[in-house]
Order: C-alpha cells, then structure tokens, then sequence
C-alpha cells in the first residue's frame, strides 16, 4: 500500500517536470471543444490516459515483442491524437471521426447490456479514446520513482504489481492536470457573452496546438526540445519518496533476526545465495560452489565499475573482506552493468585489478542475481547470515561503521562467541574512490545521452542519433552544460566526431568526474581540460596532468577535477584532441 500511494505523489510531481508539457495542450484542448464538462469530457480522456500508459509501459518488460508493439501503438495513438486537433479545428470533421467509436460503443452496450446501446454517449467515447491515444504516445521523465518502478518492471517482467504502480504513478500526473482542465472549463464557462464571440477562433487555435504536439512527438523532438526547458526543484522531495519507498519495498521482508547461536545443521543453499552460483561468468575465480557459501556469512556487494558511487564503496568492502575473511567472511561481488560497455567481461576484469578488487565478482549481465536480491542500486550491499537468510541491506554510501557492526555481530553469532568490541576499522581511501564532500556537493549526476539528459543549453537542439554540428552557449548557468564542435548524440552516449569536439559544464563540487570511452575502433582518444579557461593546475583529478591534458584509453570514469581549495562555482570544459571518444554521463563529488 506505501508503495502504491509513494508512485501516486511522484506521479503528481511530474506537473513540476518539464515532460509534462506536451501533454497540456491535448488535456486543455476539451475544454475549449464543446460545454460536455469534466464528467464527460475531461475524466474519461484522464482514465484512459492513465490505463494506456501503465499497460503499455509495463509490457515493455515483456521482451523485444512488446517494445515493437508499444511502438505501433504509439504511432496508432499519435496518428488519433492528430485527427482529434484537426476534428477541433473543423467540426465537421468530428461527426464523421466519432461515428466508428460510438457505433462500436453501442454494439458492446447491445452485447453486454441488452437495450442500454441508446444510452452511447459520443462524447464519453471519443474522450476516453483520446484518452488512450493520448497514454500511448506520453513518455514521461523517468524521475527516481518511476525509474525504480520501471527497472523493477524490466527485471521481474510484466505483472499485475508492476501495471498497478505504473497506473497510480499516472493517475497522480493525472491529478494536477484534472485541476488544470476544471479551472479551465470553469474559466472558460464565466467568460462574458461577448467574449464567447471569440470561442470559435480559440478553439481552432486550440486544435492546432494538439496537431503541432502530434507532430512534434512523432518526429522525436518532444524529448529533445524539453531537455533544455528548467524543472521545478522537486529532485529533494522524489529523492526522500525513494528512500522511504526502497525501505519499504525491500527491508520488510527480508530484516529476519539474527541466527541463534548452535544454529542447527545446515540446511542446503537456497535462497538467493543460489542464484549468485547460477552466473555465467567470472573474474578473479573460476566459479564458486555451494560449499564455499554455505554455512558462512556472506557480503555480496552490488556493482558497477564505471559508477562514483560504487568506487567509493569499494575500499571498505576491500577492507572488510581482508579483515574478517578468517573469521569467516567471505565476501561476493556482484557487477550488474549500467552502460553497455559494462557488459564486456574484459573490460570488467581490467577494472577489477585496476581497482585492486581481489575477491570473487559474479558477472550478472543478465540481472539474474540483481532480481534474486530484489535489488533497486548502485551500490547496494546484503549481509546473509550463516543460515543463508538476508539479514541486512544498505544502499548507496554511508552507513559503514554500522555495516561493519553487523558484520563483527553476524560473524559471531555464527560461532557462538561475543561480538568483537572496538571501533571501526580506518580505511585510507584516495583518488576517485575518496568520500564525496557532501557539504559543498552542489551539482547533480546527468547524462550526457539524449535518453536521460538534462539541462542542456546551447544554440542548436539536440539532433538524435544523427551527426550534427553544435554552437556552445555562451554563457552557462550553474549545473547547465552545452555541447561545441561535431557530436553524434545517441540515446546512451554521444560521440565526438572531429578533433575540436568539446563539452562545457557549470558546477558546484571539489570533484568532477566524467564517464568516457574511446571510439569504436578502441583507438585512444587525446584530451585537454580546462578550468574557467585556464589548466587546472593544482586543482587537476587523477587522470589528467597539472596541463589538464589526459587520454581515453578505456571506458571508464576519468577524475578530472580535485579541487584544493574552498569549493566554488566554476566552468569546466574538455576539448578532444582526437575524434572518437564518447562521454557518457558527468558525476560529482
């Protein structure tokens, strides 16, 4: 129930985001159509909108199949769209558009309810078809909630929990834009008798707003020109549903006491330590096997090796392996790729030495062990007691000195002793992997790739997957970036087409830190960064000199930015000496 009414108020923070705006002009058209109301009109556009998105945004769980189908039903429901603007702007048009649905309205009204198919209502009808146009063609930003209900709806396959969030999520965007389409009718009824002399040119107005939606949305541009459009600061308040919605979701079921001491014999391995036996590859083992699980507590660490957050996590988890690996720790990494570079085993393996990762990683590519754990981020680590049932979870950073009190308790608990007293162990970090500066962190994660960017500025739009030449803004806000030179922006990545190319971002943080890969044909890729114009000096990250000049030689993330003195706004920018390289997404620290 907390989750439902959790994807409920995200839905209704969408009206803060700027991919809401696509939608206003088809809810608000109605209004201005005919005096139907709210009733007739505007709820079944709002239902059927609501229902459209959660079937078809949970199929896309389904496979290959279902992401083909929901894009036919798009391009149905922006085709319908389309002739709703045009039927708004000649009416005529409407009678003969509508005819099909109420006459199908009223065969299924004869069939299921004998005499009732006089009572048709057109309007109903061509609203809630609207309506279900509408659903199919909205693609919503993937704010925190709605990425954790649609990676849970990728991982576990379509369900009945899975459409029942995604429906409450679009029935709390439909909320705001109830509101919005009332005191619309509303306004519209109170207008003097004189102004009504004008209803027929809004109206027309209206119905080409809708077509020019249609055609912007068909053409792909609805994401790109909104990705520039600022959102209302709701990051806080998204962030504190997820972290409710994540404990409650995942910590419930699993938060099982401690074993007793003289456990029983052991039972065989089940439970998700089975499912982590189950990978198909690697690194720094050939394979584990039941016994060397069974009967130990076991941390299994969520990864990725590209993710900041991760690299920060690790020199405890390094730490903590060492230390109470002969008390009986044994410690399982467990590397789920976010980007696709991430899948290549190779790549996995150089990370993990670079990393001085030692214990055993599983390779989970197919997100096999990441739904066995019903896990929900990066980083995420389970403590399973010796009885193989879950008896912590942490996510993201923090929280060590508690997790490794678990640990000394579950350790002893196991063997029947008292938990070792003392304090948490020191552990020296540095480089990338050093704690964030949390109290001067003022810019956020953002993807550099048009499917999950944000607050892009520059003189072009974003073209996708196309090459193209982009003009950088002359000026940037704080945590705005632009693009200069020739780029090709794909929906993961963009790629740098010529020597020249560069990215500039405004930011607020002692760390900058860049995702980066060389180009398709792994050639290393020269690089100059400069810091409000000048090399960064002092101030250089570890992977580039004091001259701000670093090469890409691997997809990894590259440290480009450490600040030594007091943390302040500042313009970064890199230019690529070479062509090739690709930039995936800016972290902070």
């Amino acid at each position: 129930m907390a989750s439902i009414l959790l994807a409920y108020l995200a839905g209704v923070l969408t009206i803060a985001a700027p991919c809401i705006l696509p939608l206003l002009p088809i809810v608000l058209a109605p209004a201005l159509s005919d005096g139907a109301g709210f009733r007739r009109r505007g709820l079944p556009l709002l239902m059927g909108l609501t229902a459209a998105f959660a079937v078809t945004a949970s199929l896309a769980a389904a496979g290959g199949w279902a992401v083909a189908a929901n894009q036919y039903g798009r391009a149905m429901g922006l085709a319908f769209v389309a002739l709703f603007g045009l039927a708004m702007m000649w009416p005529a048009l409407a009678a003969r558009l509508t005819a099909p649905l109420v006459a199908a309205g009223a065969r299924l009204a004869e069939r299921f309810s004998p005499g009732a198919a006089s009572g048709v209502d057109r309007t109903v009808a061509s609203s809630l078809a609207l309506g279900l146009a509408t659903g199919l063609m909205w693609a919503p930003c993937a704010g925190p909630i709605l990425g954790l209900i649609l990676s849970a709806a990728a991982l576990h396959g379509p369900g009945p929990d899975t459409t029942v969030a995604l429906f409450f999520y679009a029935l709390g965007a439909a909320t705001p834009l109830a509101v919005f389409m009332i005191g619309g009718g509303r306004l519209v009824r109170a207008l003097p008798q004189g102004a009504l002399r004008w209803a027929e040119g809004v109206r027309r107005v209206a119905g080409g707003a809708v077509v020019a939606t249609a055609a912007i949305s068909a053409a792909g541009l609805d994401t790109r020109l909104f990705l520039g459009v600022p959102a209302l600061p709701t990051d806080r308040v998204e962030r504190a549903l997820v972290k409710v919605l994540s404990a409650h979701d995942s910590g419930v079921a699993h938060a099982a006491t401690l074993p007793a001491a003289n456990p029983s014999p052991q039972p065989p391995l089940t439970g998700p330590l089975a499912d982590v036996l189950k990978a198909k590859a690697w690194v720094n083992t050939p394979g584990l096997t039941s016994g060397d699980l069974r009967g130990h507590v076991v941390l299994v660490n969520f990864w990725t090796y590209s993710c900041i957050n991760c690299l920060r996590t690790l020199p405890h988890v390094r730490q903590w392996a060492a230390q109470y690996k002969d008390r009986g720790l044994v410690v399982v990494g467990v590397h789920t790729p976010e980007f696709a570079f991430e899948r290549d085993v190779d790549n996995i393996t150089k990370a993990a030495a670079t990393l001085d990762v030692t214990y055993p990683v599983a390779v989970d590519n197919d997100y096999r062990i990441w739904r066995a754990f019903d896990n929900q981020a990066w980083p995420a680590l389970y403590l399973v007691g010796a009885d193989g049932r879950v008896i912590y979870q942490a996510f993201g950073e923090g929280d060590y000195d508690k997790t490794e009190r678990v640990i000394r308790k579950a350790l002893a608990d196991a063997q029947a002793t008292p938990a070792a007293p003392g304090p948490a162990t020191a552990v020296k970090v540095e480089g990338t992997q050093a704690a964030a500066d949390l109290n001067d962190l003022g810019s956020p994660e953002t993807y550099v790739g048009y499917g999950e960017g944000q607050r892009y500025s520059g003189g072009d739009d974003i073209v996708a997957d196309a090459p193209a030449r982009y003009r950088p803004a002359g000026s940037l806000r704080l945590n705005r970036w632009t693009l200069g030179g020739d780029w090709t922006v794909g929906r993961e990545f963009a790629t740098a087409g010529q020597a020249g190319a560069r990215i500039a971002y405004r930011f607020h943080a002692r760390d900058l830190h860049l995702v980066l890969a060389p180009g398709a044909d792994g050639q290393p890729v020269r690089f100059r960064v400069r810091i409000d114009g000048a090399a960064p000096g002092a101030d250089h990250g570890t992977d580039v000199d004091a001259d701000g000049v670093g090469t890409v030689r691997a997809a990894k993330l590259y440290q480009l930015v450490r600040q030594t003195g007091p943390v302040v706004d500042h313009t970064f920018e890199i230019e690529f000496l070479d062509p090739g390289a690709r930039a995936y997404a800016f972290t902070f620290g």
